[in-house]
């Protein structure tokens, strides 16, 4: 048997609940960091391979392993 007391408890408790849950999951959000890039353009840091790219030595390199990879298809 409920009381009077009871029942306007419940709905006090359920809306706590939900406060403490709402609460808790907005400070586990993810803030989106978004990088806008211009196509074409490459504004990393300088990259070591890019000078070996001239080399026929590194270019039959990775003809020889893109092959290997690709023989099993």
């Amino acid at each position: 048997m409920t009381t009077v007391e009871n029942k306007g408890q419940r709905p006090l408790a359920m809306a706590l609940a939900l406060a403490v849950m709402s609460i808790s999951l907005t400070a586990c959000a993810e803030r989106a960091e978004v990088t806008l890039h211009e196509p074409g353009v490459y504004k990393g840091s300088v990259d070591p391979l890019l000078a070996q790219q001239q080399n026929p030595e590194q270019i039959q390199t990775l003809q020889d392993r893109f092959a290997k990879g690709q023989s099993d298809r």
